[in-house]
């Protein structure tokens, strides 16, 4: 009897055990760093590609924060100067992704949440959704697509 007890107790556990990792396997893996390499924004009927070719950024996530980091590849250097950074917390239930930007250096940008989809194919993170934020005017729909550059 004791020994049919202790079999119990161990599948019963080992249940258990099993139950969270999948539930932990439902979670998309986005961890890691990656670089944007194509950006759509939607405004009501137009819509325009973002010239890449002269910035970079990068998306950093790790398990409870995200945080992004863009510049021109001329280091300031000429009338394409740009920096921009931002970061805070997000949640993300199946393939609902939503951020609660913190920080920013244009700074009516923060205290705002947005929310967005993620798909994930291979080593290619694509996040579509909506940004806007009424007192400022802004409201657009946006297509950005990353490659994974490190886990």
């Amino acid at each position: 009897m004791r020994a049919l007890l202790t079999v119990l107790l161990m599948v019963f556990i080992g249940g258990c055990k099993h139950q969270t990792k999948n539930q932990t396997n439902d979670r998309l893996p986005i961890n890691g760093t990656w670089e944007l390499v194509s950006a759509t924004t939607i405004q009501g009927d137009s819509s325009y590609q973002k010239d890449l070719s002269n910035k970079r950024m990068i998306k950093i996530i790790n398990e409870s924060h995200f945080a992004f980091l863009n510049h021109d590849l001329n280091k300031g250097q000429d009338s394409l100067k740009s920096f921009v950074a931002g970061g805070g917390s997000y949640k993300l239930v199946e393939d609902k992704y939503t951020e609660f930007l913190e920080y920013c250096n244009y700074r009516e940008w923060e205290e705002n949440t947005f929310e967005f989809t993620l798909e994930l194919k291979g080593d290619t993170l694509v996040q579509k959704g909506i940004e806007e934020i009424k007192e400022l005017g802004v409201d657009q729909r946006i297509i950005e697509v990353y490659i994974r550059t490190e886990k």
